[in-house]
């Protein structure tokens, strides 16, 4: 066994490290088969920072006398980019750096600006920071009051907009600012549809906002789309990993986390104090957060009547089994919630009730029923409290009068919905929360919080937050996520006072991420590289490999490391493909005249976001990769198709569902399969077109029955009569998954019966939801283009969880490899995968008597691969006692009348 390693870098004329002979002129047209330069300059051109799209100078830009430095920096840092969100703590100023930046703005343009803001933010605006500055706001409701307008400042609120009250499209518009960008969290809201639409051409666009949700990625990618920074299918694809068993739930890959925050941080502010920016923070000092949780017991002897989706009854409440167990809960607990609520309420005031008017101490309470809101409006009213309840049947204008009621003074207490007041709000006269109750939604809860613990707050904050024993799970998410986003302040925090707002201090950070350190191990069986598999592939001698099979990256449906050479690191497929074609000709060049390059791949589902339909999609990326070799010199020879569990990817989403299929059938495509793409080397001889060196069967292994089966395509039914859809229906999974299997691999295939087990099962409650318990199955003897019976549990993944260690990101599963290295090599062939993840085409050629070579990319997996190239080296190497006994049996063995006995010496 041997171990090298070498600095690697691009080079034309670098010293070849190979066991083969030189490589030769290549025979596909030059512009097919760049130089290493030519990929070198590719490679740094993925180097992606949000453009800066700001046209104005800002060397001449002075911001009013009160603007503090933090503001100065962020406005001319905002002016500079063009399109950016300023994600400013609360009460470091957000309305003031928004109210300067339009000045600026118009200034330079001559053309109106307009803000957009949640219910009751207009007048910080109008009364506020707008007089204070100089600036003069108007409110606008409607196109002719935008264009009636006698000031270039203008404000409105997101209804006007997303109900079409107001068309930016039809007015000449320099900038936007989104004041409180949650809006923009979902992006198949009608708001978010009709905010991207109505503002794409406005040049100057502005997202404020104090918290993006740590655990809601989405909205910051959501941002990046609204700004014009990256389209959002890019983003998810590049940074995230999307659980298979759960549509939308997005996981960061730790090896890309400091790159997404670094490209977060190219085209976001993330400002929490002044010091952040090098600047004294006196003046913003938060007051003393008091957390009180008032966790009230239930009587768990309601879940005894409650059944889980087994049948079995419950012996405990838990909110968290789902949405409608949540609901339920906080009905069921609701009249022990108002009553601690209105305890808290009277418990903080002078006397045993507060008074209608001329109390201090004023309140916020934030509920999430309508229910809750209604019992809290009478139970206050009951005694006596004063209080402005608002809720979303109201006008905007109701709305606001009882909120100003409020700001005021002349009520005591403020009552909504988080989801509805809890965002831009400046309600810090009050420093006392309760929350009536607590649900997953992170966001809407720290927004709350903040409406009052912000800069500038005199006073401790005293947050009540009340919630059942059986929402123990939920509140313990809730601290969690809490916990995740102080993780995420320090985090930007670093990345600013590190860099500061240079964008080329930025960009020179991810440059270094160029350029690979490559690494090499040998054994007897197998060759393992560590490196950009284009930079490896001069390497590998010309018409050495008898096989190339490897899962190509899905385009840039997944990246494996934080390696700008990663080929899943491209914008979209387009530049995966050219990519490609750098790797290629050297595919080409090492396959042995004739043989086979068998490529693992499968179609992608665009969503309505990343299609110019709005539509759901197949992208046929099979077709394209087919084109790509082809453009090669390989030769096309067909595909098999792999069936995968359409109720697993219809889990992981969401395109393919029941309910939506019983609404609307011709809204449902089909599940998507993967396919093996055979590609084929021409041979040096065309006459009888074998390859250089065939791949050849032995007639006493492969029988002419056996063949015969293989070439037919014709089925005959035994006449056993077959088991009723009841009588299956009464199996359990296992039985009657392995019985249905082996009725469908000897009868002829009836569609009726099967559909009718499945309904038997379902109707007893047996048919699973979370994978298909009765696929369709085809046998080997009917055709061989369908493989439906690929186990895709069994992979090398499941050593890796074995041994905690990080799973690959799309395993290859054993089955595909087995096969395919059975038919299109012969023993003692090199068997190549340029993109060997775990290793687990090299591992099954060593364990079938190839000999395997793999390159990876990735330093974790190429370390795992290896510690797999390894073991099972040493299984098929290391003789066992009755091989050493087979091979040694004339000097250790000798007969004693009943038969063999091993000698002393053996023993």
């Amino acid at each position: 066994m041997s171990t090298r390693a070498s600095a690697w870098t691009v080079s034309p004329k670098r010293v070849r490290i190979q066991h083969g002979t030189s490589r030769k002129a290549s025979l596909i047209p030059a512009d097919l088969n760049p130089d290493m330069q030519g990929y070198q300059t590719f490679i740094e051109s993925k180097i992606k920072l949000a453009e800066q799209n700001g046209h104005i100078g800002t060397d001449g830009v002075e911001f009013h006398t009160s603007t503090k430095p933090h503001q100065n920096d962020s406005g001319l840092w905002a002016l500079r980019r063009g399109r950016a969100l300023i994600a400013a703590s609360f009460g470091l100023g957000k309305t003031h750096i928004q109210i300067e930046l339009a000045k600026a703005i118009h200034k330079a343009t001559g053309l109106p600006f307009l803000v957009v803001c949640p219910l009751g933010v207009k007048h910080q605006f109008q009364e506020e920071d707008g007089p204070r500055l100089g600036v003069r706001w108007q409110y606008v409701r409607t196109d002719d009051e935008l264009r009636a307008a006698d000031t270039p400042f203008l404000i409105t609120n997101y209804e006007r907009i997303r109900d079409g009250n107001i068309d930016p499209r039809l007015h000449d518009l320099a900038g936007v600012s989104l004041d409180e960008g949650s809006c923009l969290r979902s992006l198949g809201s009608k708001t978010y549809s009709v905010f991207e639409e109505v503002f794409a051409k406005v040049p100057y666009r502005y997202v404020c906002t104090a918290t993006p949700a740590p655990n809601n990625y989405r909205e910051l990618i959501y941002y990046a789309r609204f700004l014009g920074v990256m389209d959002s299918g890019q983003a998810l694809t590049r940074w995230f990993n999307r659980n298979p068993e759960k549509a939308g739930d997005l996981r960061l890959h730790p090896q890309h986390e400091n790159d997404f925050w670094l490209f977060v941080s190219s085209w976001a502010l993330f400002l929490y104090r002044p010091s952040d920016l090098g600047y004294d923070d006196a003046g913003y000092e938060l007051p003393e957060l008091k957390i009180h949780y008032h966790r009230l017991g239930v009587d768990h002897r309601r879940a005894w009547e409650q059944t889980d989706d087994r049948g079995q009854r419950k012996m405990l409440l838990d909110a968290a089994d789902g949405v409608q167990a949540a609901v339920r809960e906080k009905r069921a607990t609701m009249p022990e919630r108002v009553t601690r609520m209105l305890e808290i309420v009277i418990s903080g005031q002078p006397g045993t009730a507060l008074e209608s008017s001329g109390v201090s101490d004023q309140i916020v309470i934030w509920c999430n029923l309508n229910d809750e809101q209604r019992a809290v409006e009478s139970i206050l009213k009951e005694h006596g409290v004063s209080f402005s309840s608002i809720y979303g049947s109201l006008s905007i204008e109701e709305s606001e009068r009882r909120l100003y009621e409020w700001k005021d003074k002349r009520t005591s207490v403020l009552l909504s919905k988080a989801v509805m007041l809890g965002h831009g709000l400046n309600l810090q006269q009050c420093h006392k929360v309760i929350f009536l109750g607590i649900d997953y939604k992170f966001e809407n809860f720290i927004q709350a919080i903040h409406r009052t613990y912000r800069f500038q707050q005199l006073h401790p904050v005293d947050v009540h937050i009340i919630y059942a024993e059986s929402e123990d799970r939920i509140i313990e998410t809730l601290q969690q996520k809490w916990q995740q986003h102080d993780e995420l302040t320090v985090k930007m925090q670093e990345i600013v006072r590190k860099y500061g707002l240079s964008h080329s201090a930025l960009r020179g950070e991810l440059g270094r991420k160029i350029g690979v350190a490559r690494d090499e191990v040998c054994g007897q069986l197998f060759t393992a590289v560590s490196n950009d598999c284009v930079l490896e592939m001069p390497n590998v001698a010309d018409n050495s490999i008898g096989l190339i099979h490897t899962s190509i990256p899905f385009g840039n449906h997944y990246e494996y490391t934080t390696q700008l050479e990663d080929f899943g690191h491209n914008d979209d497929d387009r530049k995966f493909f050219k990519q490609m074609d750098y790797l290629i000709p050297d595919l080409y060049r090492v396959l042995k005249p004739g043989r086979v390059a068998a490529i693992h791949v499968k179609d992608r589902i665009l969503y309505g976001h990343q299609t110019k339909s709005g539509f759901m999609e197949v992208e046929e990326f099979s077709d394209d990769t087919v084109k790509a070799f082809k453009r090669h010199g390989f030769l096309y020879e067909g595909r098999r198709t792999i069936v995968t569990d359409v109720v697993r990817e219809n889990n992981s989403t969401y395109r393919l569902g029941w309910t939506e299929m019983t609404k609307d059938a011709s809204k449902m495509g089909s599940g998507l399969p993967e396919y093996l793409l055979l590609f084929r080397k021409p041979p040096s001889a065309n006459a009888q077109q074998y390859a250089d060196e065939p791949v050849t069967k032995s007639k006493d292994d492969y029988k002419r029955g056996r063949w015969q089966v293989d070439a037919h395509s014709l089925w005959r039914s035994s006449g056993n009569r077959l088991l009723a859809p009841e009588e299956m229906a009464e199996m359990d999974g296992g039985q009657v998954s392995r019985t249905f299997t082996a009725e469908q691999l000897h009868t002829v295939y009836d569609h009726r019966r099967h559909v009718a087990i499945c309904e038997a099962l379902d109707q007893r409650g047996h048919l699973p939801s979370s994978y298909m318990l009765l696929p369709p199955k085809v046998t080997r003897d009917e055709t061989d283009m369908v493989w439906d019976d690929v186990v895709y549990m069994r992979t090398l993944n499941t050593d890796q969880s074995r041994a905690h260690e990080r799973n690959h990101i799309c395993p290859m599963p054993l089955d595909i490899v087995e096969r395919t290295v059975r038919l299109y090599s012969n023993p003692g062939d090199v068997v190549l995968d340029p993109f060997a993840g775990l290793f687990t085409v090299p591992v099954v050629a060593i364990q079938m008597g190839r000999y395997g070579h793999g390159i990876e990319l990735s330093g974790d997996y190429f370390r795992a691969g290896v510690g797999y190239c390894q073991d099972m080296e040493r299984k098929v190497t290391t003789p066992t006692l009755f091989d050493w006994v087979e091979q040694n049996e004339p000097e250790v063995l000798h007969r004693n009348g009943s038969g063999p006995e091993v000698s002393r010496s053996a023993q």
